[in-house]
């Protein structure tokens, strides 16, 4: 199908969805705002702002085509780098109209994105005054740039102490209507039209938390309610930060100021992007987090994303492409701990960020609010179903779900007079279990455990509790651990890429907060603990940072290389990570491995890949208009180049009965004078050959290819796919790929 034909029925469609979603007052703000991608690359020959917006007016619908008549507020942004096109706030007619004028090849509604540490940093391998942290200055003198909620610039986070003043290349704004605001470390803060709300203040907490947790300077006495005490302290904790405001108080992104958050970004001279917003899986060519990002590796930027919090199911990644370093979640070694004490005598470990210094252990009449089999949402603790018992001064055994906060359960819980509670996880949740903020006592706990619990109350008639607090405990050897809500492989529009591509922490993270956390005590805390995928990038973030101060001559892919080869593969115990079921974690759930970067900052051999060498990949899965949307130059798809080809520093492919062959091409940064040798793990029933079985470098930089098959070694094995990898090791490194085949039959 031609591609004009093909975005025409995707417009048709959006304005159909758009029609629909026009009921829901959620959207209603958001349903007039277009995005317009042009044909014509005659934008980029504009030098000043000003001449391109006059050209991008003239495309607007003939009753508004002068400044003078109200047009200035017809366009929203003229994007000067991430997108060939504009955004414009149209009703339906006039976007239709617009579909059918001369050099537009779509015209489509913006989308809505959702935004999605005292101990992080130590799990990490990093440790103040200490090796390579201590020799790289903690990123003294790079610039991070966070699209989020916005950010409070007070908090003692984002002190200065120590921090220089900015590069002379920084060209960002403050926009704060207080002029103390800024300082060395927060450098920049910016608001958008649409979620703006005329400031870059922080109005979820999102984006502080997430700022701090990349970049925060140290504070010692961080703590939740005195647990997790210790120096707080982002992964790159001397860097600088510039945030741009382009997600509400509800944590909804628009799309149109994303674009033009990155167009900023760009154009500040930002070193590192954190992006911790996702959307469903797209055609880059429709995926705004793809499309800006393009653009920033054209500038050397590299954009650290999240994978998503959709797992544990496979196929739900995002963020997904090659040029994106993509980031699930995994646990640390630190716990929270609160054991639940059964009228039995049987302990049971979950946790919780709320834990009371004068709570008695006297055993409480436990009580689970569900009655009959037909009795769905009572387990979920509503409000109505507790209505319906008396909870007053027991323990509460809910389960987690019903589209109920884990928070609001709990002010439920205790509004009806209950004295603490207990919260099971779902199944699929596993043994995921987060430390929360409470506002009662309370444990959340794993889904086993919690069918020991209902065993219990069904075996007696006077079930009994009572809670164990006993605070921060280090060292569960089980870490790290995929989370169950980190999303999977493989992504839909490019399943020839592995994503995710590397793992960080994502649970129970404790960062900045933009107001004070309080409970029913009088203990109150400017830190809290968050768990998420957005919690997890910007570690990686922090990392991609340390690593560019140190290797500022490195491109995008050349970092994220270092990352992906140098990861761990193995948990505290030294047996392989583990899932949310308590299983060996594949590779869809874990990319590369959990991030090392002491070794990520010397890894030996790196993948490259130059931007331009994106576009044969591109050709392959979209028509030339579609790939010159992404590149923002005129394409000629006169060849392509398969996924598995790509220089990637993984490997996922389908197999059937046919012998595959691809290359890599890798570039020594260790050892001047240096040889590789070649350990296989084949996946199981897949004969893996590479040529040659020896890489020998005489000289920095120097480059080596080698050759990779794979072939079918046994026909009927019942696995969906199966797994291994590639390793090349000298006698100071190892670089390792991952393989993902995917058996066809």
């Amino acid at each position: 199908m031609d591609l004009k034909l093909l975005l025409s029925a995707i417009f048709t469609l959006s304005l159909y969805s758009s029609a629909i979603q026009a009921s829901n007052t959620n959207l209603q703000s958001n349903s007039d705002i277009y995005i317009v991608h042009l044909e014509s690359f005659q934008g980029q020959l504009f030098s000043d702002l000003d001449s391109l917006q006059m050209w991008h007016h003239s495309f607007l619908p003939p009753k508004k085509t002068s400044l003078n008549d109200s047009a200035s507020s017809h366009i929203v942004y003229s994007y000067r780098n991430v997108l060939n096109g504009f955004a414009a706030r149209l009703t339906p007619d006039e976007a239709e109209l617009l579909q059918e004028t001369e050099g537009i090849i779509s015209v489509r509604p913006q989308r809505l994105l959702h935004a999605r540490t005292t101990h992080s940093t130590h799990f990490m391998g990093l440790h103040q005054n200490l090796g390579f942290w201590k020799s790289i200055n903690y990123g003294k003198g790079m610039i991070i740039g966070f699209l989020d909620t916005g950010i409070i610039p007070d908090h003692p986070s984002f002190n200065d102490e120590g921090v220089p003043p900015p590069p002379a290349k920084w060209k960002g704004k403050c926009e704060f209507n207080f002029t103390t605001a800024c300082n060395n470390k927060l450098i920049g803060a910016r608001y958008f039209q649409e979620f703006g709300n005329g400031t870059p203040l922080d109005e979820n907490g999102h984006g502080t938390h997430v700022a701090s947790t990349a970049a925060g300077n140290f504070v010692s006495g961080a703590n939740v309610f005195g647990l997790s005490n210790g120096t707080a302290s982002g992964v790159a904790p001397l860097a600088h930060v510039a945030m741009y405001k382009v997600c509400d108080a509800s944590a909804a992104c628009s799309e149109s100021d994303t674009f033009a958050a990155m167009d900023a970004a760009i154009e500040d001279g930002v070193d590192v992007i954190s992006i911790s917003i996702d959307d469903i899986s797209r055609p880059f060519w429709e995926d705004s987090i793809a499309l800006c990002s393009f653009t920033a590796i054209q500038n050397g930027i590299l954009v650290s994303t999240t994978a998503g919090n959709m797992g544990p199911e496979h196929g739900t990644v995002a963020n997904g492409a090659p040029w994106l370093l993509t980031v699930g979640a995994s646990t640390t070694d630190r716990k929270l701990r609160a054991t639940v004490l059964l009228g039995n005598s049987e302990e049971i470990d979950g946790e919780s960020a709320f834990q009371p210094e004068d709570f008695s252990q006297t055993l409480l009449p436990l009580v689970y609010p569900r009655k009959s089999s037909s009795d769905l949402t009572a387990p979920f603790c509503n409000a109505e179903s507790l209505k319906n018992i008396n909870v007053k001064g027991k323990i509460v055994f809910c389960e987690d779900g019903g589209k109920i906060n884990r928070l609001d359960k709990g002010h439920f819980v205790k509004d009806a007079g209950g004295a603490g509670m207990i919260l099971m996880n779902e199944e699929p949740q596993g043994f995921t279990i987060q430390a929360e903020p409470h506002v009662l006592p309370a444990a959340h706990i794993s889904f086993i455990d919690g069918l020991k619990i209902k065993a219990y109350i069904n075996s007696t008639s006077t079930p009994v509790a009572s809670f164990l607090f006993k605070g921060t405990i280090f060292g569960d050897d089980h870490a790290p651990a995929v989370a169950a809500f980190s999303s999977r492989g493989p992504f839909p529009e490019s399943p020839g890429i592995l994503k995710p591509d590397i793992i960080g922490p994502g649970i129970s993270i404790l960062a900045a907060w933009p107001t004070s956390v309080e409970n029913n005590t009088n203990k109150k805390s400017t830190f809290d603990t968050l768990s998420g995928t957005s919690m997890s990038c910007p570690h990686l973030s922090g990392v991609v940072t340390l690593i560019k101060s140190a290797h500022p001559e490195w491109s995008p892919s050349a970092i994220k290389s270092a990352i992906m080869t140098t990861a761990d593969l193995v948990n505290l115990r030294n047996n392989p990570i583990e899932d949310e079921r308590g299983l060996r974690a594949d590779f869809f759930a874990t990319g590369a491995g959990h991030v090392n970067p002491l070794r990520a900052n010397d890894p030996g051999l790196i993948y490259d890949i130059q931007p331009n060498e994106y576009i044969p990949y591109l050709c392959g899965l979209y028509p030339s208009r579609a790939v010159s949307l992404i590149v923002l130059q005129e394409v000629n798809c006169s060849s392509t180049t398969p996924e598995a080809e790509l220089n990637y520093p993984s490997f996922s492919i389908r197999l059937g009965s046919d012998l595959q062959a691809y290359t890599r091409t890798v570039t020594n940064v260790g050892e001047p004078i240096s040889s590789y040798t070649l350990e296989i793990v084949p996946p199981q029933g897949v004969d893996v050959k590479v040529e040659p079985s020896t890489l020998h470098f005489s000289e920095m930089y120097q480059k080596r290819t080698y050759q990779v098959t794979f072939n079918r070694s046994i026909s009927n094995i019942s696995a969906t796919f199966v797994q291994g990898f590639v390793k090349w090791t000298s006698s100071k490194h190892f670089v390792r790929s991952p393989i993902v085949v995917t058996l066809v039959p």
